[in-house]
């Protein structure tokens, strides 16, 4: 098959056919099928357990956990609501989403054999909200009050107030279910293990204190809906996205997704190759400026309004990534149920006058001396280039005197949650694909960036207005009034919403349905095929 990029539509069922037909005859299984990504994962002092569903709060490290434990609910690999994985059947049992009941599907069992029960899935999401660790991530399950367990396969989750997202919350790995053997009840579990029983066990190779690469056989007892294509699969960690590239060039890796460099898809777009192809699909990846806003470089809103004023997406975007990325206007991507283009609603275009003005109205001296701070390794390559593109427009009227400092990764979250940085830079892939994702670990009660910023009308009225909305179109008016008032205060300021990419060998089967659509990794759906 000729190389061509296969751009898919928001629902990739509609072209399973299609696809299937490009990797040759579907369901091979033999060697190891091998994936590329530039995630680096690290174990260290700062951040000792880098897979337990208790600490971990990113994309890498979710995609890493979700291959080997299970979850109650899923997303399913179209989109959609969440379908029962571990559970039999879940469903709210009063009328005012309050009370969630889940029944396990007989015989679940650990990968090492022992038997799971309700009681496995009530010490999982305890334990969670009981270390409670820095990271934020125990705020997804903060609407649960109780877990009651009844026999063996009933679990009823009694919660705080109406929470209609409970249902995704329970898809996520936070809510993995880990077996008490392996995992301490108030204490994170340090290191690379990863047990459960999920479609795959884990081995990791690690070498001077980061993961190398993730070995996931197929797990002999996991019972649930995912149909494996493959036997084993591995993941193989990269320092830099152009070693991932030619490793898929000369057949070292058969699959990559993250993080291809816009050099690398704008190749692969116009390459003629017999052998590799590429994938575009939606994506809900958003990037952001976050402020500390009670440091003292940014206490003033007018100096954060400001910033909000004098940037340029449109530009920023065209400079750094092209056509893989699109400005954004609110931290609500534009595909998503409650999106409102707020920031521009209240800025409009760039404008140095405006902004001038904003800071001479609150009486800031100028220039403004502040430092933007960014993660070298976590998000790509050219996330330097983004923001020496940010440093250009802020310095260039004058009102700013703006540094920029990158950091690893696994130094550049701990100083974040310990308040080190005024001013800094985070990418966002949603936990599911709700409005009340993209607002609520930033705005809620235990926000996930330890932001001092709190407005009581978002956390006590709107967001809680919102969930009670089973129907999510009736939650966009509540949504819609989060977003202007964020416009306003700026405790973020968006910068653009991402595409998604998936490179892969003509080899491979199912490279369409690899990410779905909040990024999450599948492997189950790699199979080995036969190219031409």
């Amino acid at each position: 098959m000729n190389r061509k990029t296969l751009v898919l539509p928001a629902v990739v069922g509609l072209l399973a056919p299609v696809l299937a037909a490009c990797g040759g005859s579907n369901g091979g299984k033999g060697e190891a099928i091998v994936v590329g990504t530039t995630d680096r994962f690290s174990a260290s002092k700062e951040a000792p357990a880098p897979f337990d569903p208790a600490y971990a709060y990113d994309v890498g490290a979710w995609n890493i956990m979700r291959q080997s434990l299970q979850t109650l609910m899923s997303q399913p690999r179209g989109g959609g609501d969440p379908v029962p994985d571990a559970a039999e059947q879940c469903e709210f049992t009063d009328t005012g989403n309050e009370r969630y009941a889940c029944t396990l599907r007989d015989g679940l069992k650990f990968a090492d054999g022992s038997a799971l029960t309700a009681k496995d899935v009530k010490f999982s999401i305890d334990r969670v909200r009981g270390i409670k660790a820095a990271t934020g991530v125990s705020a997804l399950l903060a609407s649960v009050d109780t877990v009651e367990t009844k026999g063996d396969r009933e679990v009823i989750f009694h919660l705080k107030a109406p929470d209609a997202t409970f249902p995704f919350k329970l898809s996520a790995p936070v809510a993995g279910i880990v077996n008490p053997d392996n995992y301490k009840k108030d204490a994170l579990r340090e290191g690379f293990s990863v047990d459960g029983s999920g479609p795959y066990t884990m081995k990791a190779e690690v070498k001077d204190g980061a993961m190398t690469k993730a070995v996931f056989t197929k797990n002999a007892n996991y019972k649930g809906p995912l149909k494996l294509n493959n036997d084993k699969a591995e993941i193989v960690s990269f320092k830099e996205p152009e070693a991932m590239g030619a490793a898929l060039g000369k057949g070292d890796i058969d699959v990559m997704s993250r993080a291809l460099t816009p050099e690398q898809i704008r190749t692969l777009s116009n390459t003629q190759d017999d052998e590799i192809n590429l994938i575009e699909m939606p994506g809900l990846e958003i990037r952001y400026l976050a402020f500390m806003t009670e440091s003292p470089g940014v206490k003033e809103k007018a100096v954060r309004q400001a910033m909000a004023q004098l940037i340029n997406r449109s530009e920023l975007v065209s400079e750094v990534y092209g056509s893989q990325a699109e400005p954004l206007y609110s931290l609500v991507p534009a595909t998503v149920t409650g999106h409102s283009n707020a920031f521009f609603n209240k800025y409009g275009d760039a404008s140095v006058s405006k902004a001038r003005t904003l800071l001479a109205d609150a009486e800031v001296s100028t220039p403004v001396k502040l430092t933007l701070h960014y993660t070298t390794d976590h998000y790509g390559t050219v996330t330097k280039k983004e923001f020496e593109q940010l440093q250009k427009q802020l310095n260039a009227g004058g009102l700013f005197d703006i540094e920029i400092e990158g950091h690893p990764w696994d130094e550049f979250r701990p100083a974040e949650l310990k308040r080190q940085f005024d001013a800094f830079g985070m990418g966002w892939f949603p936990d599911f694909p709700d409005a009340d994702n993209f607002l609520a670990p930033f705005l809620d009660k235990d926000n996930i960036l330890n932001s001092p910023y709190a407005d009581g009308q978002i956390m006590d009225t709107l967001l809680p207005q919102s969930r009670r909305k089973a129907d999510r179109l009736a939650a966009g008016d509540s949504m819609i009034k989060v977003q202007d008032i964020v416009a306003d205060d700026v405790p973020m300021i968006p910068l653009w919403q991402g595409k998604q990419y998936v490179a892969y060998r003509d080899t491979v089967t199912g490279a369409a349905y690899l990410l779905n659509s909040s990024s999450g990794l599948q492997l189950w759906e790699l199979g080995q095929g036969v190219g031409g």
